[in-house]
């Protein structure tokens, strides 16, 4: 049996780590709705190719935070769907902090993190370009996020509706990544090694599938199974790009639009399945 109080300790640590981010994008969130103003969110929603190139370089950040926070940010309309995905396809959680722990290789480390940003942001850039030309539009506003999660944000002050968000999701992310991590535990790391050695394009499948469990615990297993050669880097990498850590959790929690968070994991998916196989091919 899993020892489960380290799990809650380990899985607190994790969700007391995107307090700062959450409570940051939803202060943002708070102040565009009530004091910037239509012109400046419709700024900020129109960065164009900006969007995607600093959602890319942000990301690469080793946290768990900003991709839930990006989550909250793009389902009140503030950001855009390309942005998004560069930060998950870019996001490595504690995989940077563990290879360098592990004394990787900086070489290694360098183009892994290199990789991840290029992915994020070209695929980020792709997507909005795709978007744009069909003219599809989002109607989500950060009102009506407001008023999904009965915040009661029109008092006209922000402090108060983002600590009441805030709260609101770090509960949902503590349970949820408990019950993800027990989980994890009871499978084993061993077995999951045993599913994902030596499989050329299945390895990369396998990964892929195991970076969709959204929990900040994915890097650190994936990044410990390639150390210890039970998987390749084009697997490891496409883990990688496909784990959001818990972005996707949030996504699904606060977006009620599922077709359009489906389609959102759906290009993740391919998307990092497919570019970690290359980038294995071009680095292995």
């Amino acid at each position: 049996m899993p020892d489960l109080w380290e799990i809650l300790k380990d899985v607190m640590l994790d969700a007391l780590k995107t307090l700062p981010f959450l409570f940051l994008a939803y202060l943002l969130i708070e102040y565009l709705e009530n004091r910037a103003g239509e012109k400046t969110v419709a700024a900020i929603r129109g960065a164009g190719p900006l969007g995607p190139v600093i959602g890319g370089l942000l990301g690469a950040v080793p946290q768990c935070g900003f991709s839930t926070a990006t989550a909250n940010l793009y389902a009140g309309g503030v950001l855009s769907r390309g942005a998004l995905l560069a930060v998950f396809l870019s996001t490595s959680d504690e995989m940077l902090p563990l290879l360098i722990s592990k004394s990787a290789p900086a070489g290694l480390i360098l183009k892994i993190l290199g990789f991840k940003i290029v992915c994020g942001i070209v695929v980020g850039i792709l997507v909005d370009l795709i978007e744009k030309k069909i003219g599809r539009s989002r109607p989500k506003t950060i009102e009506e996020l407001c008023e999904q999660e009965g915040c009661h944000c029109e008092d006209d002050r922000i402090l108060k509706p983002a600590l009441i968000h805030t709260v609101k999701i770090f509960l949902f992310l503590l349970v949820s990544s408990f019950v993800i991590s027990v989980l994890i535990e009871l499978i084993g790391e061993d077995r999951l090694a045993g599913f994902i050695l030596n499989r050329p394009v299945v390895g990369e499948l396998l990964a892929g599938v195991l970076g969709l469990i959204p929990n900040c615990a994915v890097s650190v297993v994936l990044t410990e199974l390639y150390l210890q050669g039970g998987m390749s880097l084009g697997a490891l990498l496409s883990g990688l790009l496909v784990g959001a850590g818990m972005g996707v959790l949030v996504l699904f929690r606060i977006n009620k639009n599922v077709k359009e968070n489906l389609i959102t994991v759906a290009v993740l998916f391919v998307s990092g399945i497919v570019l970690g196989i290359l980038g294995g091919w071009m680095m292995g």
